[in-house]
């Protein structure tokens, strides 16, 4: 892993709504936002899916590392904007908006669900690696195959194609990767680029 992260401390959890409505649309914010509050080493940013009563898009969380002013630097640059944000018991922005991102904080925080977009490692998570790097060398916990009848998990010698877009998912409090066979004998994540990976757009 090549940002320390312990998966058992407690980190500031900080849920933002901005608005958007799809998992590219979020995967996008994340990037911004990732640029605009100067998100610290080691931040695990994440996308949720909104489907209440008067909202049916996406939020995000962002989990901060502990220790230092980290949490209340990125507080203070958010309320600066107009999008809802929630860090605890604070609000800011337009009532509904603060209220979902509180529900995307929460479930970060207690890590039932969020997709990740930053995790740390995942810059080293690009071409192919072996499952066993990619566990090694990123915050992802376990790696599971889609319709795999053993419980075992898959072999970590086999190759992974990242195609350069790993979303691992929070459940029951491990980040867990779902993977798919691919050609070759090999495995690819089971999110695949829609049509090409988000960051493409920031480097052009």
């Amino acid at each position: 892993m090549t940002t320390p992260y312990d998966p058992s401390g407690v980190h500031p959890v900080i849920g933002v709504d901005a608005g958007t409505t799809t998992l590219r649309e979020a995967d996008h914010l994340i990037r911004d936002l990732a640029i605009s509050l100067a998100l610290p080493p080691g931040t695990v940013a994440c996308t949720h899916l909104i489907r209440t009563e008067g909202r049916r898009g996406t939020a995000v969380s962002l989990a901060l590392p502990e220790g230092g002013e980290s949490a209340e630097e990125v507080w203070r640059r958010l309320t600066a904007t107009e999008m809802g944000a929630a860090l605890g018991d604070r609000r800011h922005g337009p009532a509904e908006a603060a209220n979902t991102a509180a529900m995307a904080a929460g479930e970060h925080a207690a890590r039932r669900s969020g997709r990740a977009v930053l995790f740390p490692g995942v810059d080293q998570l690009t071409g192919t690696v072996t499952v066993a790097d990619l566990l090694r060398l990123s915050a992802v916990d376990r790696v599971i195959v889609v319709g795999a009848t053993s419980g075992d998990g898959p072999d970590p010698v086999i190759p992974v194609q990242t195609q350069d877009h790993v979303r691992p998912e929070w459940r029951e409090g491990q980040l867990v990767l779902a993977l798919v066979p691919a050609a070759g004998n090999t495995l690819a994540p089971f999110e695949v680029p829609n049509p090409t990976p988000c960051c493409a757009d920031h480097t052009s």
